[in-house]
């Protein structure tokens, strides 16, 4: 794992709060990345990212959901709309958490996910309550990553699945260069740290889940950040950007950090399910 201490938990909220606007605007409803299997249109690649994910943890219809780092609410309204779940969902944001309910009650959507803001490694919900724990893009940003893993645990019902996906760092060894490059993304995208495939698979293993699948997605999903950066290039965000603060132009200016570590395989972009086999 490759830690960046100086991240600070209130910088990544004032992030979520003011920059929700941002990802609606150079990204889409679900802001995660995009799968890619051809020539897909940006919306139809953060679909195909959420169900391919869904089909591999074989999430239920009817199913009890907590979706960690909900964001604007994408992948809580898709579960709800395409399984028929029962989500809730989890922001560290206010901003997000009231843009996620406002739009699921716009779209109607049946049944209505439940919003909360609060920190993921602070939320109490109830033990052996969920089919499923699914977050995607969020433990990035959690600086105590296998306490929450065994938080999460916690949660599942026996039988009960936790369905992830993750930046993370290159597997050891990894030399000067591409630890620099993974720092990078760390600071502009502010995260205090970034596990390796095999990290994240010791904290489900270490929270007593049984891994049922993993995989690495990087070249799939890479084109996300090219996108994003001719978006930015082509609009007048970045000028907005400034007007509201180093942070927010400090985010934009890392498009080129992550998609070039990606690149040289300093970060990969991988996927996970694991199991509560009690």
């Amino acid at each position: 794992m490759i830690e960046h201490p100086s991240v600070k938990k209130q910088v990544i909220r004032n992030h979520y709060d003011i920059s929700t606007l941002f990802y609606r605007l150079l990204w889409g409803p679900h802001i995660h990345h995009g799968y890619w299997e051809g020539n897909e249109s940006p919306q139809l690649a953060q679909v195909q990212l959420t169900n391919k994910l869904a089909n591999l943890a074989e999430i239920r219809a009817g199913s009890v959901v907590y979706d960690i780092g909900c964001g604007m609410g994408g992948s809580s309204q898709w579960l709800a709309k395409h399984r028929s779940c029962q989500v809730t969902g989890v922001t560290l944001s206010p901003v997000q958490r009231l843009w996620a309910a406002s739009s699921a009650k716009w779209n109607r959507v049946s049944p209505a996910p439940k919003f909360l803001c609060k920190d993921a490694e602070q939320v109490e919900l109830g033990p052996n309550s969920a089919d499923y724990v699914w977050s995607i893009e969020c433990t990035e940003h959690l600086f105590d990553k296998p306490a929450f893993f065994k938080k999460a645990a916690s949660w599942l019902k026996p039988g009960g699945r936790f369905a992830l996906c993750a930046w993370l760092a290159k597997e050891s060894p990894i030399n000067t260069d591409e630890r620099e490059q993974v720092e990078r993304v760390c600071d502009g995208m502010f995260c205090p740290s970034l596990g390796s495939q095999s990290d994240y698979v010791q904290w489900f293993e270490d929270a007593g889940l049984r891994m049922v699948n993993t995989g690495i997605w990087t070249r799939q999903v890479e084109r996300t950040w090219e996108i994003c950066k001719a978006r930015v290039e082509r609009t007048g965000v970045r000028y907005l950007a400034r007007l509201l603060g180093k942070n927010h132009t400090l985010f934009l200016n890392h498009f080129d950090a992550i998609l070039n570590a990606y690149k040289s395989g300093a970060m990969e972009y991988g996927f996970f399910v694991a199991e509560n086999g009690v």
